[in-house]
């Protein structure tokens, strides 16, 4: 899954609100979650796996994979949403597709439909000691909201 040439951002400053999703949200911060990539319709993100991170048989945690597959998602749909919006997400399936395991996440999110008030957008999570085996796919449908 490589960067969409077709989306053009709304407005300059994408990149800062991409980050920004990623700072401000404490979860996501203590999580560890990182920006690698950044463009129109596209995120991609990666996680270095900590002991914290394991469900009780050393596998990384169905609750980590889908926090990340979910936030990577949304922050590609958030590359393509007016300035002062925000995206939450309004329902999300994820296929565990086989244990992940290793040092290293990376999760690829793109947007598969663009909207006014729903964006439709998919990430796909990888895992490994080189983040190259697939381990899970999800799609996100997200809803463009006015702040409050």
């Amino acid at each position: 899954m490589t960067p969409s040439t077709v989306f053009q951002p709304a407005h300059a400053d994408y990149r800062q609100e991409v980050e920004r999703i990623l700072q401000a949200a404490p979860f996501i911060r203590a999580l560890g979650l990182e920006a690698e990539e950044i463009a129109p319709g596209y995120c991609a993100t990666r996680l270095s796996v900590r002991h914290d991170h394991l469900q009780q048989d050393g596998f990384v945690h169905a609750g980590v994979q889908a926090t990340m597959a979910d936030h990577t998602a949304g922050a590609a749909g958030a590359t393509l949403i007016a300035q002062g919006a925000l995206v939450l997400t309004a329902e999300f399936k994820i296929n565990l597709l086989r244990p992940a395991q290793g040092s290293e996440l990376r999760c690829l999110g793109r947007v598969l439909k663009p909207g006014r008030t729903l964006i439709v957008t998919e990430s796909e999570l990888y895992a490994g000691d080189d983040a190259a085996i697939l381990v899970a796919k999800a799609t996100v449908t997200l809803a463009v909201v006015a702040p409050r």
